[in-house]
């Protein structure tokens, strides 16, 4: 939603075990957010390992349509280190954005990897501990830091999910690959009012997003799970 209207809908579904993960996501603008975006709709994929509380990226892929137009964005990553971005059609050059290194696109996860968090051992899900730590990030043109801190914990009732969440506040730290004078970098940049709530996943030690919240330069952005489900002895969750 955005200010309290509904935009679309999406799906995240993924796989866990002790040592890999696969995740898929998919979406679609719908009402009067799709008829004036052309109906658009979108996915991306990923999947890696699992090193302790890291995740390590091997593979993204993401792809949008509005209308007729179309742009596939694939990230060939090795052990968090980026060694091939493909994007089709590419995005024209434009000599002002701070310019990527080989530094900035290394230790890197995906988009999709992410918005999954790996418990610290010897923590229980909802310690505080697992929201403070800092997420870097590469989207194929952009590398951004996520950075999450602690700030509650809460009881939520979802269908499919009831339990402890932790409510993480939100910053974001462009790094390379943005234009430092863009209005809306200079927004997000400063902005304090960004918030995610992280689920335990049931059988694994990874923690996704139950919801998210987004003050944007349009209004306060939300998306939110509708039902939850987890496959049990599968390491398999997914959200709608």
């Amino acid at each position: 939603t955005l200010e309290g209207l509904s935009l679309g809908s999406a799906g995240l579904e993924g796989r866990f075990d002790d040592s890999r993960y696969d995740m898929k996501l998919s979406g679609q603008l719908t009402g009067l957010a799709g008829v004036f975006s052309g109906n658009s709709r979108g996915g991306a994929t990923a999947r890696g390992s699992i090193a302790g509380t890291r995740l390590l990226s091997s593979g993204f892929s993401a792809s949008a349509q509005s209308g007729q137009n179309q742009r596939t964005v694939q990230v060939g990553v090795a052990a968090g280190n980026v060694n091939a971005v493909v994007i089709s059609p590419p995005f024209p050059e434009q000599s002002d954005r701070v310019p990527l290194t080989d530094g900035s696109i290394r230790g890197i996860v995906d988009p999709l990897t992410g918005v999954a968090i790996v418990a610290a051992p010897g923590t229980q899900p909802e310690d505080p501990a697992n929201c403070n730590r800092k997420i870097p990030v590469f989207d194929g043109t952009q590398r951004f830091d996520v950075v999450l801190g602690f700030t509650d914990r809460r009881v939520v009732r979802r269908p499919g999910f009831t339990g402890v969440v932790l409510v993480c506040s939100v910053r974001y730290v462009p790094v390379a690959g943005h234009k430092p004078d863009r209005a809306s970098v200079q927004f997000m940049e400063t902005n304090e009012d960004m918030s995610v709530w992280l689920a335990h996943v049931e059988g694994t030690r990874m923690l996704v997003p139950l919801r998210i919240s987004v003050r944007t330069m349009m209004g306060t952005s939300v998306v939110e799970a509708r039902r939850w489900q987890v496959g049990k002895g599968e390491g398999r969750t997914a959200s709608r």
